[in-house]
């Protein structure tokens, strides 16, 4: 995160575990971190990874703009079924953003989705409620979502995020650039798509100019 900070990042993503897409880091990591650094620190805001009883990780269903299959771990590192909670998620979610509000998080970052891989709207309004006056990016649970793309970006909105943390729905943002464009321009100043997965330094001047993002996400910048 000093790293970073040094390096000239406007805003750290505080997460561990991204093998598995990230998870919420221990409460000791984020006040240390957010007690550390001077630029804003967003929290992930996800209960430890795990595939719950009865879920296999594949359906058979894929995407229907990018054509992936959404429950693939080796593509993204996550299936959409890493975003389905139950009460008791909920409820450490928001005790984990009640923390995060304390020790003076600048956001919080957070995604969910029902067992038929759409928006949990209902969890989503008892989180994004949770965290204000926290801002709330919506994050890559969006790319394993099967609602339209479109509608899933309106839902979003709807719900009072402030950003949307996408790959485009596909392996990474280069992959993703023409649907990434095309939330861009629905979104206009209503949201901020924030582009992410695999964007570096050798191709982020390719990719702002093929998609016309203003912010960008990673772990390899600048």
């Amino acid at each position: 995160a000093l790293s970073a900070q040094a390096r000239g990042a406007r805003r750290i993503e505080l997460c561990t575990d991204l093998s598995v897409g990230g998870v919420t880091p221990s409460h000791a990591l984020i006040r240390s971190v957010v007690q550390t650094l001077t630029i804003p620190v967003n929290v992930l805001i996800r209960p430890r990874f795990r595939v719950k009883p009865g879920m296999t990780g594949v359906s058979g269903r894929k995407n229907r703009h990018s054509g992936l299959d959404p429950e693939s771990h080796s593509m993204k590192g996550f299936s959409y079924e890493s975003f389905v909670y139950g009460e008791d998620d909920i409820q450490q979610m928001i005790k984990d953003i009640d923390y995060c509000k304390s020790v003076g998080a600048a956001g919080i970052v957070v995604g969910a989705l029902t067992p038929d891989d759409r928006i949990d709207l209902a969890a989503m309004r008892r989180l994004v409620v949770a965290a204000q006056p926290l801002p709330v990016t919506f994050h890559r649970a969006y790319d394993v979502c099967t609602e339209d793309p479109f509608e899933a970006l309106e839902q979003i909105i709807a719900l009072g995020c402030t950003r949307l943390l996408t790959s485009g729905q596909a392996e990474n943002a280069w992959e993703g650039r023409d649907l990434i464009r095309q939330l861009v321009d629905r979104a206009a100043d209503r949201l901020i798509i924030l582009a992410g997965r695999g964007v570096t330094p050798k191709n982020i001047e390719s990719l702002a100019a093929a998609i016309g993002a203003r912010e960008f996400h990673g772990t390899a910048l600048p």
